[in-house]
């Protein structure tokens, strides 16, 4: 990994790749109902809370992510609310990021739905890092059924920039080069670093564009920002040594999910709970990662948030351990409610685990019975998918609600 960072040449070839209205689109994806509709992710109108995302349909309202839910509910009355599904938006995420890997080992992950990737050293590979822009978008939406905005250039500042600047489905190539002639023209405010106080300072002294940042007297800015200043400049005149970081590890890995209704059955929520458990083992090992800290989170009517967490003696990557100490968890925590006379119907439920560090290889007696379990599992998902096994408890849960007649959301 180092050997490639190292190799760069003078010309780099980097890409950021960002999916557009990443939450909604998802949402539109598997629900062919929603397609061409504003979509708004985050909760119901009258909630209490932001929206975390909405579709470009529900833009033209004037909807924006962050935005008060009321607010949003005033502007586009006839917006379909939803809750939101982190479990779908973490599988689509890692099956968008493994297309990345095929054209990179250099990727670096900004968020769910974004990332940077050095193609300096693979993309004579596969025909040039332009090339490989229009292959990742063709493969994101024939292969997961979403739409990728692509900025293609020489550092990182230009292509993030790029990607933003014709969505959705854009593609945005800086040649070589050309990085400041580029930035010239375009708003203060898209420039990394110019924020709103910066941005009012800069605008005080006449400037309006990047362009007119570059053009100052980088002196002038250092005597007034400092360090800051002379970052700015550089930035404005497309100077960014920044290298794609493709160590960064996640700080947790989770899943979550929402009832269609409120619910306190002890046995939905426990079997949820392990179909959760189940796909946090699983991304864990694909990563070959372990965790120490066990986290539940519950979300309960009205709307209130609680989460208990427990700290395993060893890090683990086990679905049936992460299950059994989140179960220990939620029971611990229906029981205060109990004692305490309340009644709390559960509307989510997540399972999480964090302090992660690098999967070592466990190699004696029992553990190995376990890591093949896990690895036989996990093979035969990814052949037949996520629903070929089921652990019992779960698969029992469902027969139930098959011949009881009641519809139950796929997690």
């Amino acid at each position: 990994m180092k050997a490639l960072n190292s190799a760069v040449a003078e010309r780099r070839a980097i890409l950021h790749c960002d999916l557009d209205a990443f939450y909604a689109s998802v949402e539109q994806r598997d629900h062919p109902e929603y397609r061409g509709k504003p979509v708004i992710v985050g909760g119901g109108p009258n909630d209490r809370g932001v929206v975390s995302a909405a579709s470009y349909e529900a833009r033209k309202f004037g909807v924006r992510s962050a935005m008060p839910l009321r607010i949003a509910g005033r502007l586009c009355p006839e917006g379909i609310f939803v809750p939101g599904d982190a479990e779908a938006y973490g599988k689509a995420s890692d099956a968008v990021m493994d297309l990345f890997f095929e054209r990179t080992p250099l990727v670096e992950p900004i968020s769910l739905d974004e990332a940077f990737l050095d193609v300096t050293a693979t993309e004579h590979l596969f025909g040039g890092a332009v090339q490989i822009a229009h292959g990742l978008k063709a493969d994101v939406r024939s292969k997961c059924g979403l739409v990728l905005s692509v900025g293609v250039a020489a550092n990182k500042l230009c292509a993030k920039i790029g990607s933003d600047l014709r969505k959705p489905d854009g593609l945005v190539i800086v040649p070589a080069g050309t990085e400041a002639a580029f930035l010239a023209p375009l708003e203060l405010q898209r420039l990394w670093g110019v924020g709103p106080k910066t941005r009012e300072v800069l605008e005080g002294w006449g400037m309006r564009t990047i362009g007119d940042l570059a053009r100052s007297d980088v002196a002038a800015l250092e005597k007034r920002l400092g360090e800051h200043g002379r970052s700015i400049w550089e930035r404005a005149n497309g100077i960014d040594e920044g290298t794609v970081e493709p160590s960064m590890a996640p700080k947790s890995v989770g899943h979550e999910h929402t009832f269609d209704h409120d619910t306190l059955d002890a046995t939905t929520i426990e079997s949820t709970l392990l179909r959760l458990s189940d796909g946090v083992g699983k991304r864990l090992r694909a990563q070959e990662l372990r965790g120490k800290t066990v986290t539940l989170k519950l979300r309960v009517a009205p709307f209130e948030t609680r989460t208990r967490q427990r700290t395993l003696p060893s890090a683990t990557n086990d679905d049936l351990t992460i299950y059994k100490t989140g179960r220990k968890l939620l029971r611990d925590a229906l029981a205060e409610d109990r004692s305490a006379g309340r009644t709390s119907p559960v509307r989510l439920i997540g399972i999480s685990l964090s302090g992660l560090e690098a999967g070592r290889q466990l190699g004696l007696f029992d553990h190995v019975r376990v890591t093949r379990l896990n690895a036989a599992l996990d093979a035969v998902r990814a052949r037949f998918g996520d629903d070929a096994l089921d652990r019992a408890s779960a698969r029992a849960v469902k027969e139930r609600r098959r011949f009881s007649g009641r519809r139950e959301k796929r997690s």
